[in-house]
């Protein structure tokens, strides 16, 4: 599966953006979708995911009450609505896949990446 994430760009801080990951190639239902982002100088961290129906998420704590994660699978499509955006949410943001029935919390349990979209907070 091909994935293309957009979305991302300058906001203040308290503000909010959506991201967007629009994926290709092969049957979206069948991927348990993720989110993870890496800032300058550090490891790529786990943010959300979402079970292949919808009907289940994760969330990291630092996160949590902030960002939602969804997916449209009609559209193809997965989602992660930033709010409250804080400057330490400044990072470059990817989508993820993985063909499995759980949700995974490691870089190492997905098999997929986006090419990644650029969130910067300004405080």
């Amino acid at each position: 599966v091909q994935l293309q994430a957009s979305g991302g760009g300058l906001v203040q801080a308290g503000g909010f953006l959506r991201l967007s990951c629009a994926a290709s190639g092969r049957t979206f239902s069948n991927y348990v979708m993720g989110w993870f982002r890496q800032a300058p100088g550090k490891e790529r961290e786990f943010v959300a995911a979402i079970a292949r129906s919808g009907d289940n998420t994760a969330v990291a704590n630092s996160v949590k009450g902030r960002f939602f994660i969804s997916r449209v699978n009609a559209k193809n499509t997965v989602y992660l609505q930033m709010n409250s955006l804080k400057s330490e949410d400044t990072a470059v943001y990817y989508c993820s896949g993985r063909m499995s029935g759980w949700i995974g919390l490691s870089r190492d349990d997905y098999d997929y990446w986006g090419q990644g979209t650029l969130v910067t907070v300004s405080s």
